[in-house]
């Protein structure tokens, strides 16, 4: 009987919500020390992209894949355990396709902004970055409106809707200090912040989602 008990509780996608937050841990942890290995890029004309040319470059490839996989892991999170409407599935499947464009930006580095000529390899990584961005904000979105929908998730709708207004802005941000020379490198750590915020609580909140369903 208590070896049952033990199995009901182990819900099966409650693993994919940690290997997310645990992947983003990881991010997080990683970009902190590339900003103490490589000093020499100044934080208010450098990305975080940056990292991954020069020095120590391999760190910046493994944030990349950990957000690649954290980003995968939530969306078979969602999948299973999320919302069941078409909304929630193209939200999800978004998610997916920006999963794909991080492992694409992991493998091709950026271009430095000091760089005389553009590189085939940098053009790849400028268009994944774009493709990431946009399908991960306009799948927040949707997933936000769908959560309303589940009486397990509304409780996170607000919240959702909160983080990805502050993921938005920050992209419209973003977008506007890149083009007025504005000090773009911290508008692009503050949208990562917040982007990673969103990915985080909802990967927290489908935890809680099966850690309940494998009580029931």
């Amino acid at each position: 009987m208590a070896n049952e008990v033990v199995r009901v509780n182990q819900h099966p996608y409650k693993h994919l919500a940690t290997a997310t937050v645990a992947c983003f841990a990881y991010v997080a942890c990683a970009l902190l020390l590339m900003h103490a290995l490589r000093p020499d890029y100044a934080v208010s004309t450098h990305m975080i992209s940056d990292y991954a040319v020069g020095r120590y470059g391999w760190i910046m490839v493994s944030v990349f894949l950990a957000m690649g996989v954290g980003m995968f892991t939530l969306m078979l999170g969602l999948a299973f355990s999320g919302p069941s409407t078409v909304m929630a599935r193209i939200g999800v499947g978004l998610l997916g396709v920006a999963s794909i464009g991080l492992i694409v930006s992991a493998f091709f580095p950026t271009d430095l902004e000091e760089a005389t000529t553009a590189t085939r390899t940098g053009f790849i990584h400028d268009m994944s970055f774009l493709v990431n961005i946009l399908s991960t904000t306009v799948a927040m979105f949707l997933l936000s409106a769908s959560f309303g929908s589940d009486r397990k998730w509304r409780g996170y709708r607000r919240t959702s809707f909160l983080l990805a207004s502050l993921v938005l802005i920050g992209l419209v941000t973003q977008i506007l200090s890149m083009r007025a020379l504005f000090p773009y490198g911290v508008v692009n750590r503050l949208f990562v912040v917040v982007l990673a915020a969103w990915l985080v609580a909802t990967a927290i909140w489908l935890r809680r989602v099966t850690t309940a369903s494998g009580s029931a």
